[in-house]
């Protein structure tokens, strides 16, 4: 019998879309007589857990800081357990918007132009908008540095701005970057090879955090995507060179917007959402994989030292 530990929970602000995932992919093993499921927070007591069960693999379904930015995957690899998805280097950099940016500009991925506010530093306000203006422009996006599920990200104009800025004055320092209009892409990487893509129609400004949870929120989900075919094979060879670029292993999934015939790379998430309403299940079972079979699919890439 194969015996996974489940992490689920954390202490990140996406919490409650870790749990929901978990519970979607427990639902899923735990009819299987192969596998001895455990599921845990990973707490102060999370080690004696480990120690404890001694799990053939982690799965690791936590979500944003502490979850998937390589403080968990250091723990994992201090006690030489088989782990699923990126590394330490890889999630750290992923997680880190600037970082990684960074990367996919030396890389020739583009990307939105951006910049990094540090709030004590920034004290002129007409320096800071003729600053953005000039290497910039608005409309801009706010985002935490290092948050997933597209939370606390909004987008502002030259009115709104400062009023939007001091919404995350807690965070200490975002990244402002060039709001992108056109087409929502996003495509799924699986064990170094492409999964697939599929494009969003939200019917709320962008694909937030509202409308990737709440089935309310009505947004339209398109697979097969419509290009071209040599559009097709520009994106997902951005996509794949993402991830390799960053080192990531198992499943990662990357943002796109496409404008004026241009794929722009917004970030590389290197532990995308498995609940009922996320769009790597989506992909793979346009793809003929089911939930458990993808499920088994990252399991079977759960490794030490990645």
């Amino acid at each position: 019998m194969i015996k996974i530990l489940i992490l689920a929970g954390g202490y990140s602000k996406e919490r409650e879309i870790s749990i929901k995932t978990a519970k979607s992919v427990f639902n899923e093993l735990n009819n299987d007589k192969n596998y001895n499921i455990k599921v845990t927070n990973p707490d102060g007591q999370f080690v004696k857990v480990l120690r404890k069960f001694k799990p053939n693999a982690v799965l690791n379904l936590l979500h944003g800081r502490y979850g998937e930015d390589g403080y968990i995957q250091a723990i994992l690899e201090s006690e030489k357990v088989k782990y699923t998805h990126s590394g330490v280097l890889s999630s750290s950099l992923a997680i880190d918007k600037e970082l990684s940016k960074k990367i996919f500009i030396k890389n020739n991925i583009l990307t939105p132009k951006y910049l990094k506010y540090t709030y004590r530093d920034n004290k002129n306000k007409l320096k800071l908008i003729n600053n953005l203006k000039k290497k910039i422009g608005f409309p801009l996006v706010i985002k935490p540095l290092n948050e997933g599920s597209s939370v606390n990200v909004f987008i502002c104009n030259r009115y709104n701005f400062f009023k939007t800025l001091r919404k995350l004055i807690d965070y200490g320092e975002v990244l402002i970057e060039k709001y992108i209009p056109g087409r929502e892409i996003q495509v799924a990487i699986l064990a170094d090879e492409v999964l697939g893509a599929i494009e969003l129609k939200p019917t709320r400004k962008f694909y937030d955090y509202e409308a990737k949870y709440n089935p309310k929120a009505r947004t339209e989900h398109i697979i097969p995507v419509r290009l071209s075919k040599n559009k097709y094979q520009e994106l997902i060879k951005i996509a794949l060179k993402a991830h390799k670029i960053l080192k990531c292993r198992g499943v990662t999934r990357s943002d796109f917007r496409y404008y004026k015939n241009s794929f722009y790379l917004l970030e590389t998430n290197t532990q995308p959402g498995m609940t009922s309403l996320s769009l790597v299940p989506e992909i793979a079972k346009f793809n003929n994989i089911t939930f458990k079979n993808l499920i088994k699919k990252i399991l079977k890439d759960a490794s030490i030292n990645k």
